[in-house]
């Protein structure tokens, strides 16, 4: 799976999730990427539960940090092609409340630390809606957790736009994995898409994040979905308008940005 999507796509970084490897070598990551011209790190498995794997193309991403926990990996450094100072996060989400909170609040602290544009990616193992899971009508607390620390990170979920579910198994369907970005990630890559790729025998599907064009000139005013269903946009966007005064127009919306994040 992973060298038909290499050669399918034109891959710059490539996390694994369950590598089930207590020890990766750099032959065995020469072996999966198709070349030596690759960085990497990874997070062992508990015997032969979990372990983590991120990839990248050497000559792309320049790597200046790197943090591990038991349940994500994440890499800091720069995409060379835009000059673009970021962050990568790959994460395999708990399986019990408790636990999940404290993978939530390590990633809070990470992202805090590295003060960086910030993309965490994987298996949360966690739905954000009710749509999110076939038959379910309502959120459970566990979700409703993970819902809150999303709106309190200030993260979008990149929509997945060629299907509803990663997650197959029997009749059993759910979207558990996600691609979470916050405001300056989206404002540096505009046409950043989320996609599912083949799911051959595993019961995930893996997701594809695709850029097509890198930001150029100022950056615009964009409006985001998630404003709207958050109960004090509007009331927030009317008091600042009115403190803003008689500015110019254009002056007032990018004033606006502030208060909106």
């Amino acid at each position: 799976m992973v060298k038909t999507l290499k050669k399918k796509y034109n891959v710059n970084m490539l996390g694994l999730l369950e590598t089930k490897r207590e020890v990766i070598s750099k032959y065995d990551v020469a072996r999966i990427w198709g070349n030596s011209s690759v960085g990497w790190e990874f997070v062992e498995s508990a015997r032969a539960a979990g372990g983590l794997l991120l990839m990248w193309d050497d000559m792309m991403f320049k790597r200046s940090n790197c943090y591990k926990g038991e349940r994500w990996l994440c890499i800091e450094g720069l995409l060379t092609k835009n000059n673009f100072q970021c962050a990568f996060c790959l994460v395999y989400g708990a399986h019990e409340r408790e636990e999940k909170r404290v993978v939530w609040e390590e990633l809070s602290y990470i992202v805090g630390l590295c003060q960086v544009p910030f993309c965490l990616l994987g298996d949360f193992n966690e739905i954000l809606q009710v749509e999110d899971r076939k038959g379910v009508m309502s959120l459970s607390v566990s979700a409703e957790e993970f819902k809150s620390w999303v709106q309190d990170m200030q993260l979008l979920d990149l929509p997945l736009t060629d299907r509803k579910f990663t997650w197959f198994r029997g009749q059993s369907c759910s979207r558990l994995d996600r691609v979470l970005v916050n405001i300056k990630w989206v404002e540096e890559f505009p046409d950043i898409r989320l996609k599912g790729g083949p799911r051959g025998l595993s019961d995930y599907c893996p997701l594809i994040v695709e850029v097509t064009s890198i930001r150029g000139g100022p950056r615009p005013f964009r409006s985001l979905d998630s404003w709207f269903t958050h109960e004090g946009f509007l009331r927030t966007v009317k008091n600042e308008w009115q403190n803003l005064g008689g500015g110019p127009f254009l002056g007032k919306l990018k004033a606006l940005t502030l208060p909106l994040r």
